[in-house]
């Protein structure tokens, strides 16, 4: 079920390449006045631990690229909409510069599938003269982009076609349209005449429909796996990305600007940047090693450096979350940032940061002597794919001594180890004799330094190793007590897939390990011995001139108290909003769950979810991104240009 890799030598985008388009497009752009409006769609239904605060404070990275590379390209009249913050907005009511924007993209995470799907069937009603390309993207459009077009001739809607790929597959689209595209026509018009002569065939990473006239498609074409950028320094600024992002609001409308960069620190204080890309390790549940076609990409010290300098000077953010997928993969290419950031700090280049990011235990182990030029790099946390401390969920060289090891590694060393947790079928909430209970695990951790946690039940993912078994095993739900299960409920917060005789009792189990690690006696000790004091804990974070070393001494020495008491109290906070969020959002949603798993009857699939439609690839054979059992599509479509034409276009 992972998704195929491009033949050895042609995974990757020829070097320069990400930045040649974008030069191409900038000549280009300059006739098209291309508007375009780019939404990352949210279900608030999703609002649980361990995601809580990031959720909202947190501006996705990945619509922001979008965002970035548009504006790096030459199309300045874009704006980013953030569901999260606008929940009512609606395609078919917005205006940019007061006319219809000309694309509308919208892109998001499986969890979030059914207000992605209410954003694309909005955008459908849209009069068909004034209806902009509709472009789908994102994680959903990566591994089941059949489900962003409908299936039911009698209720037509759908995306007009899906990227399933990064930003340079948009870019190589948008390319080849405007080339074609006539003074005066509608992108979505030139859109399917390039369909129509073929001229798409050549673009890796899109699915598009075939044969919808004022109906459901009649087939999908997937023109195949895309090509990666290797190297991330060729990405466009992300601090771009911010620029462009729609302010706050309850409208169904978007507002007359885009929200100031002021503000930007205020409902965004977390900035997430990419610094490197895949995982050596082949975990059956993780989809990351094939999708990233088993490369590790990375950017450069000094990018990353200049990059995190932009963002603080143009919008003074400070706090960092890497999106990696594990940062420590490749110990020289860490050491090549860790040691630029520090030199850059010391030089006065760039503020000094906060910055946190996700990690194994093996790779942290292999770190030791390195931890230190991290932490100084500006490393304050770090989230530990620890899934199970005995290993026997998965073996990445978590067992208990190394596991503990490592967090003493990193707190000796300033930085904070927070514990990503897997429960699964086999592990008891309890354990009397070993520590394979979850909470016996919990209690090991704290005990070791755990700041904070995070604990999932093991869910099947698309794309990853295991969703076919997982699948026609009987061991995944299909509904419960007669309703249906929805993309929301796969969040790893509700029981979706299990063997266990009983279980509302594995549900049982998540909310405890939360109610253990978050409660009012822990909150007491947090006030007493807290977790959170630890080397470097107090560190002032900020350049070098916001020290004000002119400062009276009894202002310095009022701002080093200060710095104590919040280290000191750190713990006690963490502890506190933990328990709003297992109060306000946690517990209720998954004690309905519970009863409703007690007392519903469970109906399990026995199939893998595939294509209604049929979908083959440009010549016919099977589509790349189709799942066993998907309908092949009949014979190709004839192109109707000459093939030096098409290769032109």
């Amino acid at each position: 079920m992972e998704l195929p890799s491009r033949n050895r030598g042609d995974e990757l985008l020829p070097p320069g390449e990400m930045t040649r388009i974008r030069a191409r497009l900038r000549r280009l752009a300059a006739s098209q006045d291309l508007k375009s409006v780019i939404v990352h769609a949210f279900d608030h239904r999703t609002r649980r631990l361990p995601f809580l605060y990031a959720d909202l404070k947190m501006a996705p990275a990945g619509v922001r690229a979008i965002g970035a590379a548009m504006v790096d390209s030459g199309f300045a009249k874009t704006r980013v909409v953030l569901q999260q913050w606008n929940p009512h907005f609606r395609p078919s009511a917005m205006r940019l510069d007061g006319e219809m924007p000309d694309l509308f993209m919208v892109s998001t995470m499986h969890i979030h599938s059914a207000r992605y799907q209410e954003l694309i069937r909005d955008a459908c009603r849209i009069d068909a003269a004034d209806r902009p390309l509709v472009i789908a993207g994102g994680p959903k459009a990566v591994y089941q982009p059949w489900e962003l077009f409908g299936a039911d001739p009698a209720d037509p809607w759908g995306a007009d076609v899906v990227v399933t790929g990064e930003e340079y597959v948009l870019l190589n689209l948008l390319e080849v349209v405007c080339s074609i595209r006539g003074r005066g026509e509608s992108m979505r018009s030139a859109f399917y005449r390039a369909r129509d002569c073929g001229a798409l065939d050549e673009v890796p990473g899109l699915v598009y429909p075939h044969g919808r006239a004022g109906g459901a498609a009649e087939e999908l074409v997937d023109t195949g796996i895309q090509r990666l950028l290797g190297d991330l320094d060729e990405l466009p600024d992300a601090a771009l990305g911010y620029e462009l992002l729609e302010p706050p609001g309850r409208c169904a409308a978007l507002a007359a600007e885009a929200l100031s960069a002021a503000e930007i620190h205020k409902r965004s204080p977390i900035a997430a940047v990419v610094l490197t890309m895949g995982c050596k390790f082949g975990c059956p549940y993780c989809p990351v090693p094939a999708y990233n076609q088993r490369k590790y990409r990375t950017k450069s010290g000094q990018r990353i450096s200049d990059e995190i300098g932009r963002l603080y000077q143009r919008y003074r953010l400070r706090v960092f979350f890497g999106a990696d997928d594990n940062f420590f993969n490749d110990k020289r290419r860490t050491l090549d940032i860790a040691e630029t950031l520090v030199r850059n700090a010391r030089n006065g280049k760039h503020a000094k940061i906060r910055w946190g990011t996700e990690a194994t235990i093996h790779d942290t182990l292999q770190m030791r002597d390195h931890l230190s030029l991290v932490r100084e790099a500006g490393l304050w946390a770090l989230w530990l794919g620890v899934e199970d401390v005995t290993g026997k969920l998965v073996k990445k060289g978590q067992q208990a001594d190394k596991t503990l090891d490592a967090f003493h590694l990193l707190r000796e060393n300033g930085i904070f180890p927070i514990p990503m947790m897997m429960h699964h079928d086999a592990q008891p909430l309890y354990s009397r004799r070993d520590n394979s209970g979850l909470i016996n695990q919990l209690k090991l951790l704290r005990g070791a330094g755990a700041l904070s946690m995070q604990v999932l039940m093991l869910t099947p993912a698309v794309g990853s190793r295991s969703f076919e078994e997982v699948c026609t095993s009987g061991l995944a739900y299909e509904s419960i007590g007669g309703i249906p299960l929805e993309p929301w409920m796969t969040d790893g917060n509700h029981i979706v897939a299990s063997r266990h005789p009983q279980p509302w009792l594995k549900q049982f189990n998540l909310l405890a390990a939360y109610v253990y690690f978050y409660n009012p006696l822990r909150l007491l000790l947090a006030l007493v011995r807290p977790k959170s004091m630890i080397r470097l804990a107090d560190a002032e974070p900020g350049p070098p001139e916001s020290r004000n070393l002119a400062l009276p001494p009894w202002k310095r020495a009022r701002r080093r108290v200060r710095r104590k008491a919040l280290a000191w109290l750190g713990d006690a906070a963490v502890q506190l909003f933990g328990m709003w969020g297992v109060a306000r959002y946690t517990a209720p949603g998954m004690l309905r769950w519970s009863l409703r798993l007690a007392r519903g009857k469970i109906e399990r699939t026995d199939r893998v979810p595939t294509s209604e439609t049929p979908m083959r690839s440009p010549e016919g054979g099977p589509a790349a991104h189709a799942l066993p059992g998907t309908p092949l599509a009949g014979s190709p479509v004839v192109s109707t240009i000459a093939p030096e034409r098409k290769k032109a276009a």
